[in-house]
């Protein structure tokens, strides 16, 4: 059984900085895990995703501000968000499949990040 499990949301001032993590556990065949989030009334979106090696895809709206890092080892993934904006507000959802663009089959619980303005 796959499992992917998130930590690190909460709340925070704009201008400041969360870093959330992602443990997988289980048995995985993928090679690209990533972050996704959804606002309420919005549809979910792609965040930043990272494949194996250094290669990652990042959404328009958070490119310079935040950062998608693993580490192989400990089947974790990180994203370290600064200068975050009230419109980052929303529930982040770890994945992990086999696209730097699509997400795959296997999601998180989700962790809420609260952006106050």
């Amino acid at each position: 059984q796959v499992q992917l499990v998130e930590s690190g949301g909460g709340l925070v001032q704009a201008g400041g900085s969360l870093r959330l993590s992602c443990v997988a556990s289980g048995s995985i065949v993928t090679n690209a895990m990533g972050w996704y989030r959804q606002a309420p009334g919005k549809q979910r979106e792609l965040v930043a995703t990272i494949i194996s090696g250094a290669n990652t895809n990042y959404a328009d709206s958070v490119k310079g501000r935040f950062t998608i890092s693993r580490d192989n080892a400990k089947n974790t993934v990180y994203l370290q968000m600064n200068s975050l904006k009230p419109e980052d507000t929303a529930v982040y959802y770890c994945n992990a499949g086999t696209s730097l663009w699509r997400p795959g089959r296997y999601w998180g619980q989700g962790t809420q990040v609260t952006v106050s303005s």
